[in-house]
């Protein structure tokens, strides 16, 4: 497991006082999403399908801070679209470190090298680069050539300035267990400090529909990548809790914990999770205390029936650690999760709702707002003065 220990240490302390206060529901990391725009367009991305009136807005630092600062989570995960477009990136960045929380700012990587001035080295501040295997498998991801190549030179130069680097890996259906195996191999020599690993989310608005992953091919396929791993040379430095990774392997059964991962974008408080947009709401007290959990998750809801991401399980993987330690030590001395014998019973979907598609509906209300903003900011136009034929043809077609 690759999270330092200053940190396993704080997260445990943050966990230990929520429960002896008698907390049920607890944020142990905040997604902070200050813009959904994005430098590249992703097949599997689900974050860019706006129009460009929403793609143009922006958190401002102070609404960012103050999300952080309602919200209390230990860790704060910023994605995006691409962050390192916010021209007060940096600002938001040293505002979160500066109150002690672990910043992971996820990038494409593709402007770092660029706006690597505008952050210090600290152990509070990891780049989170989107990398989704060796050359071929990424820039095909990406929908762009040449983007592999950018990706190692940037975690190069971060390096050699003193900055933590992780990798995310985002996996999809027909990835060859071998080949990643042998990628997580690769960047493990480049001397990242961890590798995030996750089955792709079936985004409803992604334009590749055909390729996320579902359940159990899930499981059968991380089963396989942890047989290569046994027999790696490499200890690759997997930047989760043991029992997700034994979760993934199909040797756990969770429910998801979504409030574990609130998510805080341009739209408010998201309900109920990072990967699912069902509802806004202005506060997270309102997002805690307001929200319906229980329509929520594998089992019960046909959006959630195939997720096994970390922002839903992590935090689920986390509060059994607590729950069961000899259990989570058990685990996390092995080398690799079990990979062979019998899977843990999965959640019968049998029972599940029906999806309801409300994308629109948000996006409608926001564009709404957005006009409302712009004819009440719009200074009134002066009457026209007096002026010549021409002087008013060239007027009429400024």
């Amino acid at each position: 497991m690759a999270i330092p220990f200053l940190q396993q240490a704080k997260i445990g302390t943050y966990i230990l006082k929520q429960k002896l206060r008698g907390v049920e529901r607890y944020p142990l990391v905040l997604m902070l999403e200050p813009l959904f725009r994005c430098n590249l367009a992703c097949a599997g991305c689900g974050k860019i399908d706006y129009p460009k009136e929403i793609l143009q807005q922006r958190m401002s630092v102070q609404q960012c801070l103050d999300s952080v600062d309602e919200c209390g989570a230990p860790v704060v995960s910023i994605p995006g679209g691409e962050p390192l477009l916010h021209k007060e990136i940096g600002d938001i960045v040293r505002g979160i470190v500066k109150r002690r929380k672990f910043v992971y700012l996820c990038t494409n990587a593709l402007l770092l090298e660029k706006k690597l001035h505008l952050f210090e080295p600290s152990p509070y501040l990891a780049f989170s680069i989107h990398l989704d295997g060796d050359r071929e498998i990424h820039d095909h991801a990406v929908c762009q050539d040449g983007v592999f190549d950018r990706v190692l030179q940037a975690i190069d130069t971060a390096k050699k300035q003193g900055f933590r680097v992780n990798v995310n890996c985002t996996l999809f259906d027909g990835t060859d267990p071998k080949r990643t195996a042998t990628f997580f191999d690769h960047v493990t020599r480049l001397g990242v400090d961890g590798i995030t690993v996750s089955p792709g989310y079936a985004y409803e608005r992604a334009p590749d529909q055909e390729h996320f992953l579902q359940r159990d091919k899930t499981r059968r396929l991380f089963r396989s990548i942890f047989q290569h791993g046994k027999t790696s040379p490499q200890r690759w430095p997997l930047s989760h809790s043991s029992l997700y990774l034994d979760f993934l392997a199909g040797n756990q059964t969770y429910h998801c914990t979504p409030w574990g991962n609130p998510t805080r974008n341009i739209f408010g408080w998201q309900r109920p999770c990072y990967l699912l947009g069902e509802g806004y709401v202005q506060t997270f007290k309102e997002l805690m205390e307001e929200t319906d959990w229980e329509l929520y998750g594998t089992g019960k809801y046909e959006k959630c029936a195939n997720c096994m991401a970390h922002c839903g399980y992590e935090a689920s993987a986390v509060e059994d650690a607590f729950a069961s330690p000899i259990k989570a030590l058990r685990v996390a001395l092995r080398k690799t999760p079990k990979h062979t014998g019998a899977m843990a019973a999965d959640i019968d979907l049998a029972s599940q709702r029906p999806a309801e598609f409300v994308f629109e509906s948000h996006v409608q209300k926001m564009l709404q707002e957005i006009e409302q903003e712009t004819r009440h900011s719009s200074p009134p136009i002066p009457p026209p003065k007096a002026s010549s034929s021409k002087e008013s043809a060239l007027r009429d077609t400024a």
